[in-house]
Parts: structure tokens; C-alpha cells; sequence
């Protein structure tokens, strides 16, 4: 079950981040692999700064976070 909610979170991130950023997503792989790294970095950064994540909003909310970052940085190395 864990694997499932990490990819709806990966999901609903990336598309989030994707519209945020460009105004549209990249795709569903692409939203994918931006959500799921997006909600690493996010998590990781929240929890330095003493951020507690439970629960499935606020999952989202720290992988969009992330995702937004990652693309942040993606667009700065084009």
C-alpha cells in the first residue's frame, strides 16, 4: 500500500508543480518522476527545519513543495 500512495502523492504533486511552474504538467511519467523526487526533497527540507509530515494532505503539500524546488532547479540548469 505504500508504494501505491507514494505514486498518487508522486502524481498529484507533479501535476500540481507542473501547472504552478508552466502552467501545464509534463505528462504522466514525467509527473511522476518530478512528484516522487519532489516529495523527497520536500520531506527532507520540512523535516530539517522541524516540520512534522502526517497525513495524506500534508504529504502532498510537502512533495509540491519539493517538486517546485526540482523544477526550479531544472529550469535554472537549462
Amino acid at each position: 500500500m505504500g508504494i501505491v500512495l507514494l505514486v498518487i502523492v508522486g502524481l498529484v504533486a507533479g501535476y500540481l508543480a507542473g501547472i504552478i511552474w508552466k502552467g501545464r504538467g509534463f505528462g504522466l511519467i514525467g509527473n511522476l518522476i518530478v512528484g516522487i523526487a519532489g516529495s523527497f526533497i520536500g520531506g527532507f527540507l520540512l523535516r530539517i527545519i522541524g516540520f512534522s509530515i502526517h497525513g495524506l494532505i500534508a504529504q502532498i503539500i510537502a512533495a509540491l513543495i519539493g517538486a517546485v524546488i526540482l523544477l526550479w532547479i531544472i529550469n535554472k540548469i537549462k
